[in-house]
């Protein structure tokens, strides 16, 4: 299976082709740039690299959110472009899982990939292998700093922090959790696209046309619109309100 992988959901941009179990070519960049204007000369090269063209593919797998609002949206933008221009299989696989497929597998411990999302506020979620590979324990979630670290303090076991925002919460990471507190090499913090493939490479794809984003929460002008006009506002959306 040739697949196709594309993660902006955050400042990272990581794209990446993958044949079954094999990288071919992969391109991570941790520049401030605009995403709408680097991804698609990226994946060009990319098949240029491998010598693939795009109907070669099988299979596009995007980071679906949360992250930036507007990370998230260029990614699935383009995925779901290309998947429907091309008539491939369209995978998301959650932004925070991404990340958590850096983790080491060290026995008995958890993984919690995290992204600031202000105000205290986290977005994050809880991992762990097992014979399937590193795969999610409890629901990704949009939640206060301070409550998620009390929930881990129950945890009875190591747990391996990843993600560029873990440092501005270390301080209070190692003051609630002591020993349990493992930070990973600086190398394992930014998401990789062929992670993203690999762990899409043995999902159920999606109908193209019903994809959406999967945000966790509204960005602020939307809540406050939907507050403004409670009438205008029903009938479901993306995400819940929290």
């Amino acid at each position: 299976m040739k697949i196709l992988g594309i993660d902006t959901s955050n400042q990272v941009m990581s794209v990446a082709l993958v044949e079954d179990s094999t990288l071919l070519v992969e391109k991570t960049v941790n520049i401030k740039r605009n995403h709408s204007v680097q991804l698609m000369p990226a994946v060009e090269a990319l098949f240029k690299e491998a010598g693939w063209q795009p109907n070669d593919l099988d299979r596009i797998a995007v980071a679906k959110g949360p992250g930036s609002y507007t990370g998230v949206r260029i990614g699935v933008t383009i995925a779901k472009t290309l998947a429907f221009s091309l008539k491939v299989e369209l995978v998301g696989v959650s932004s925070l899982h991404v990340l958590a497929g850096n983790g080491e597998q060290i026995p008995n411990s958890y993984i919690v990939p995290l992204f600031d999302a202000r105000r205290n506020n986290l977005y994050t979620g809880l991992y762990r292998y097992d014979e399937n590979g590193c795969v999610p324990v409890e629901k990704d979630t949009h939640i206060s700093a301070d409550i998620w670290t009390d929930y881990l303090k129950s945890l009875n076991a190591p747990i391996q922090f990843i993600g560029s925002d873990v440092q501005k919460y270390a301080d209070l990471l190692k003051t609630k959790l002591g020993s349990k507190f493992i930070i990973l090499p600086m190398s394992r913090h930014y998401p990789r696209a062929s992670v993203l493939a690999d762990i899409a490479r043995t999902k159920e794809p999606e109908a193209v046309h019903l994809f959406e984003p999967d945000y966790l929460k509204l960005a602020e002008a939307e809540q406050n619109w939907m507050e403004a006009h409670p009438d205008q506002s029903q009938g479901g959306g993306w995400i819940e309100k929290l």
